[in-house]
């Protein structure tokens, strides 16, 4: 099966219109740059990266500057080699001057690699979560690009990790089949939110059977005071409450803000400070514990998790599925989390980041960490009527994906509604 050509699109969604996805520094559009891979075969596979409204053509751009390296090759020769296959798209001689490994170029990299993955899956009749489980741990580890990381991972340790987890593979993931990964909503507080809204998508997310919920915070003490508080009086003592502060404060600031705050019994706080400060998060997580510290959203590649982890700058590693170069750089810090026993709880919500990562968690619980023990799963309410094979949430719970692919596939009604600027949701 040969790839034939690559198409990116530019499809955003009007969100702030609603203030939805609102925090402490971003207000936008909940975008895409949506990626198809074409084949000789008539089969597709998609993939895209999120952003949040302006700039998104930089990414199309990006896209159309990496899909060189793939076109004209056959999905069998990379699948073979695919390691080999990051390194290409990554080394780039050129590109490189523009990354290397990381924002935008490092964005649409991860876009062009799992599309690759979920046309694998699809040619395999298998979602993304099952294909991963299915490989052998040598080939898991084939799939992986160790530089720069071989200090506290080698490729010896990862196979140790995952050989070490066979043994009863096959009943944690009929759990999974049976029961779903634990989940928490982040719906009911986005910053922009009016007080009544909050409180009323409160209820309605306890009526649904929510037992964790998440909150923004800013920069204005008294604001998040009063917020934590209508929190915990809608959801009560016992359920757990998650902050997100989306990188506002400085480090001084973000533990006053945290101390002030701890009355309020928050889990985590997420992303208090700059996402590449690694010794300011360590500074942070030391002086409010135990409070955890949850970052990841905005960590570029697998070199600053790295540090996070030597650091001990964080409770909770949040892998993001778009920000990173894809599957192939995932695998890599879902073992160094596992290697320093740190709990992945994966950043969702956007435009399809829900769809993607419930296939990781699921593969790292099966394969990876063999623990659900302070693990969940990010999901936000937002575009999934949008996709063929949308994620589906049971008694908070994801569902495990059964259709073959990445779940990432979006209707073609949709793309055509909402490219950007010609389509007709933006000439209104």
């Amino acid at each position: 099966m040969k790839i034939t050509d690559v198409r990116a699109r530019d499809i955003r969604f009007p969100t702030s219109r609603e203030r939805d996805g609102s925090d402490a520094l971003n207000f936008g559009d909940y975008s895409a740059t949506y990626v198809t891979l074409t084949t000789d075969q008539g089969l597709e596979g998609n993939g895209l990266t999120f952003t949040n409204g302006r700039g998104n053509e930089l990414c199309v751009a990006a896209v159309q500057a990496l899909k060189r390296h793939v076109i004209g090759r056959s999905l069998e020769g990379i699948t073979a080699e695919m390691r080999g296959f990051y390194r290409d798209i990554t080394g780039d001689t050129q590109l490189r001057w523009l990354g290397p490994e990381k924002g935008i170029l490092h964005m649409s990299t991860g876009a062009l690699i799992n599309a690759v993955w979920d046309l694998w899956a699809k040619r395999e009749g298998k979602p993304v979560w099952k294909l991963l489980v299915d490989l052998s741990p040598e080939q898991i580890v084939s799939c992986i690009d160790f530089s720069y990381i071989t200090d506290v991972l080698s490729p010896e340790q990862a196979l140790a990790i995952l050989k070490k987890r066979l043994a009863d593979k096959d009943s944690r993931e009929a759990e999974m089949r049976r029961k779903g990964y634990p989940a928490y909503t982040t719906s009911t507080a986005w910053l922009g939110y009016p007080d009544e809204k909050v409180r009323r998508l409160c209820r309605e997310a306890l009526a649904q059977g929510w037992n964790a919920f998440k909150m923004k915070v800013g920069r204005n003490l008294e604001d998040n005071l009063r917020r934590a508080e209508l929190m915990r009086k809608e959801i009560g003592q016992t359920r757990l409450l998650m902050m997100d502060a989306n990188k506002c404060w400085d480090v001084d600031e973000a533990i006053r803000q945290i101390k002030a705050l701890a009355r309020f019994d928050p889990w985590w706080i997420e992303e208090p400070t700059s996402p590449d400060d690694v010794l300011g998060h360590a500074a942070i997580a030391k002086a409010v514990a135990p409070i955890g510290v949850a970052t990841g959203e905005m960590c570029q590649n697998r070199v600053i998790f790295k540090q996070l982890l030597q650091a001990k700058a964080i409770k909770f590693l949040q892998l993001d599925s778009c920000r990173i170069g894809g599957v192939n750089e995932a695998l890599a810090i879902l073992l160094m989390a596992e290697k320093f026993g740190v709990a992945v709880c994966p950043h969702a919500g956007g435009v399809g980041l829900c769809e993607y990562v419930q296939h990781l968690s699921i593969f790292d619980y099966v394969a990876v960490s063999a623990s659900l023990k302070d693990r969940v799963c990010e999901y936000v309410d937002h575009l999934h009527q949008h996709f063929i094979d949308p994620c589906v949430i049971r008694e908070a719970r994801y569902v495990a994906p059964t259709a073959p692919g990445y779940s990432i596939s979006m209707k073609p009604e949709s793309l055509n509604k909402y490219e950007f600027p010609a389509s007709v949701a933006w000439q209104t």
